[in-house]
């Protein structure tokens, strides 16, 4: 009778523990388990850590001759067919982008290919987070970009408070009730620590920041059309703490190529500019915070389309 081998898959910030592959099982039968367990089509699976002889191990591969040792955790990246279909679904109301890349057919490639997952777990392994407060237990995690997000960094002002963005206080204030909140900038964090500072996020007495993300925890991709982009991968976070998924995790950008790797994860915030002139009429941060107060009860976040979440606001309103 064979040995068998017992290995847990982690994927979507879950353990999936796989118990009855036999010692003669290919990798191709540990990936149709893996599929019953979690939906995601063998064709689609990437397993991550899965080596032989120090290349990525083959379907035809024996598992046991892989030296893997009891319970060994296994990285899978991936998506399900239903949660493809809506990150390609083109939205009615689609917004007029700005500054930005019209990169979404290729969002799924770019989301699976294995030379990119491979950068998120180095950037797992290596990049040290510096905690500013504490994370708390039932949190969802709100991810939030800086430039032309919560400032205009590019206008002209006596005082760097005049570029903030309207109701930013306000609205971190409210997200801080349901969400533990990240700043993410593709800048130096010397740069993200004087802003927040500035604009008298670091100590507010309202919210807490649980930590900055920097430039160097982003990975660099290739578009066929585009080239070379860098962007932020949210498996960052969710392989570093595991409480994070794309079920409970939401980030804001006014660029969409910054979350190409979580695409379903991504909302696409109207870039906030000439500071001067809009500051009296911007109302994004009020609307938004709506959005995550109504959406904050949900189990799952990829049941939903951030792309038409004020549609959603106003039904539910």
């Amino acid at each position: 009778m064979d040995e068998e081998i017992k290995i847990i898959v982690k994927w979507s910030g879950a353990d999936y523990p796989v118990n009855d592959i036999g010692e003669n099982d290919t990798v191709l039968t540990l990936k149709e388990k893996i599929q019953k367990l979690t939906g995601v089509r063998v064709d689609r699976q990437k397993l991550l850590n899965l080596k032989f002889k120090g290349k990525p191990a083959q379907d035809d591969d024996i598992v046991s001759e892989l030296g893997l040792k009891p319970g060994y955790k296994l990285m899978m990246m991936g998506s399900r067919e239903k949660d493809i279909a809506e990150v390609n679904e083109v939205p009615e109301d689609m917004p007029e982008v700005v500054n930005d890349l019209d990169i979404e057919e290729e969002e799924v490639e770019i989301e699976k290919a294995e030379i990119y997952l491979a950068k998120i777990q180095r950037r797992i392994d290596t990049y040290k987070i510096e905690e500013l407060n504490p994370l708390r237990e039932g949190k969802k995690l709100l991810v939030l970009d800086i430039d032309y997000t919560l400032f205009d960094h590019r206008s002209v002002a006596e005082s760097g408070i005049e570029l903030m963005r309207p109701y930013l206080h306000e609205f971190l204030t409210s997200a801080y009730k349901n969400y533990d909140i990240v700043i993410w900038s593709a800048t130096n964090m010397k740069w993200i620590n004087e802003k927040m500072k500035l604009l008298g996020v670091s100590n507010n007495p309202n919210y807490k920041i649980a930590f900055h993300l920097d430039s160097l925890a982003m990975i660099s991709v290739h578009t066929p059309k585009y080239g070379v982009v860098d962007v932020k991968p949210l498996g960052l976070i969710w392989g570093k703490y595991k409480q994070f998924s794309a079920k409970n995790t939401i980030m804001f950008d006014d660029i969409r190529r910054n979350f190409i790797m979580n695409p379903q994860s991504g909302l696409r915030i109207r870039a906030f500019r000439q500071a001067h002139l809009n500051r009296q009429k911007d109302r994004e941060l009020l609307k938004l915070s709506k959005y995550l107060e109504l959406i904050a009860p949900l189990d799952d976040f990829q049941t939903l389309n951030h792309r038409k979440w004020e549609e959603y606001r106003l039904k539910k309103k």
